[in-house]
């Protein structure tokens, strides 16, 4: 194995809590990568000198992954990205399973790029059953399990959700898949360097900027006795998996950071799933009509994400960074989509001013706590501009109604078609006590997420939602019912 060093964390003044979309590069990741462009900058498939010096490095940095992962170092390749691991995963052992069938099982909660790559295969003839999940967002064993079928050729399901933490039953989906005789795809591009990824998969997919190594690298782990086809065009390389020339010093910093968060203590997950602890506690408390979503308990230890009422999601990312917090959001209110989080939208959570907090290692209490101190305030003052009174913090109790699509006519109507999110559910807040206890609302909206967000509103403020009607070209008329 290569080489590990300390690891070092130099915190800027701006606290970085986004560390799901890139963790910041591992000190040893640096120094490793320094010395490779000089070892290293050769092809390593080349015998003159300079070839075989880089094929050194290249084999060193294989071994030292697979013997973190607990695999070969043959069934180890590197690729381009985690994007294209994970696209690569899922169509190539399809491709080997071309004769078993044409059907996929993924979650309906995978990272966007296993859930394109299966849109794909779709788009060549293939077909797709996407399996739902509960509302922490734990896929349902049941229902994939169910969904297998003698032509099924792969079952995808990552190790740990990417936006909400939660870590998937994989050990129960490794048992459903193994009697079937189908292979497992994981994307374990959360996990990797963070906790153990349960056994019983056959390809894996990860990638190597979310444990400090430095982007574009990705890992495509294909267990021996597995079928794989490559859906790109032949090449020689990465044991026929990934063509192209590989980089070889990037490789060796991420296989050097790897190994440095894998032989590591668990002291700092410890330490970061109490702080992600605190969040989750904290902020419900201190913030009035918040939703924390994903399972407290069975998850990554530094993700946590929760979604604030009557606050646009892109207003509160900029606010955040403005105090100097960099953080992300799957919200549907942020300009660049106007769609709503499809992992926020299959767990009927809602969608609207969601933050995602990430905390990378290293990151200081004292910098929790700051958050927890401003971020009261700036929700606070966005609210302001819209005139919702909130309630008490701590939210209101869940509502037990029945859903029922049969109410009458409403006592109240409100146009909100051509308005985005969250100005539908604004509008139902400011308005709903204009009618009589157990009266109705009907809210028009022709905004996606609004179909979300209506019955999340109600679940947090004890109305009771009853179901939707055509309202209107293009629009849906949302039913509420007065608590």
């Amino acid at each position: 194995m290569l080489g590990t060093m300390p690891r070092r964390i130099n915190v800027a003044c701006v606290s970085y809590f986004d560390a799901a979309s890139a963790e910041p590069l591992h000190p040893a990741a640096r120094a490793a990568f320094l010395s490779a462009m000089d070892e290293g900058w050769a092809d390593p498939a080349r015998l003159y000198h300079d070839g075989r010096r880089a094929g050194v490095l290249l084999d060193a940095a294989r071994e030292t992954v697979a013997s973190v992962l607990g695999v070969r170092p043959d069934e180890v390749s590197f690729t381009g990205s985690g994007t294209q691991a994970a696209q690569l995963a899922l169509l190539g052992t399809l491709g080997g399973r071309r004769r078993v069938g044409a059907h996929a099982v993924v979650s309906a909660v995978e990272h966007s790029s296993v859930l394109h790559a299966a849109e794909l295969h779709e788009a060549k003839g293939g077909e797709v059953t996407r399996t739902p999940v509960d509302r922490t967002g734990r896929v349902d064993v049941e229902a994939l399990a169910a969904a297998l079928r003698p032509d099924t050729a792969a079952v995808a399901a990552q190790s740990a959700n990417h936006e909400v933490g939660t870590l998937q039953p994989l050990s129960e989906v490794a048992e459903r898949c193994a009697a079937a005789g189908i292979p497992l795809v994981v994307d374990a591009a959360q996990s990797v360097g963070r906790v153990a990824v349960p056994d019983g998969w056959s390809v894996l997919a990860a990638s190597a900027h979310k444990w400090g190594g430095p982007a574009g690298v990705g890992l495509l782990v294909v267990r021996k006795g597995t079928r794989y086809v490559s859906p790109l065009p032949y090449d020689e390389r990465e044991a026929r998996r990934v063509p192209g020339f590989v980089n070889v010093p990037a490789i060796v910093a991420a296989a050097v950071a790897l190994g440095a968060v894998a032989t590591g203590d668990d002291t700092e997950n410890r330490r970061l799933s109490a702080l992600v602890d605190k969040i989750r506690t904290r902020v419900p408390e201190t913030v009035p009509d918040v939703e924390v979503v994903g399972d407290p308990v069975h998850r990554l230890p530094h993700i946590v994400t929760f979604s604030c009422l009557y606050v646009d999601g892109e207003a509160l990312l900029h606010a955040l960074d403005r105090a100097g917090f960099a953080v992300s959001s799957g919200s549907s209110c942020t300009s660049s989509t106007l769609t709503p989080s499809h992992v926020l939208a299959a767990m009927g959570v809602l969608t609207q001013g969601n933050i995602r907090v990430s905390l990378p290692q290293g990151t200081p209490d004292a910098e929790v706590d700051r958050f927890l101190a401003v971020l009261p305030g700036i929700v606070a003052d966005l609210r302001a501009v819209t005139g919702v009174p909130s309630a008490a913090p701590g939210g209101h109790a869940a509502a037990e109604g029945v859903h029922d699509e049969a109410a009458g006519e409403p006592d109240l109507v409100l146009d909100t078609l051509g308005r985005r999110c969250p100005i539908p559910v604004i509008e139902l807040a400011k308005h709903i006590g204009e009618v009589p206890e157990g009266g109705v609302v009907a809210v028009l909206s022709d905004d996606e997420a609004a179909r979300l967000d209506v019955p999340a509103w109600c679940e947090m403020t004890g109305n009771t939602y009853l179901g939707e009607r055509p309202g209107g070209p293009g629009g849906v008329a949302y039913l509420v019912r007065r608590a």
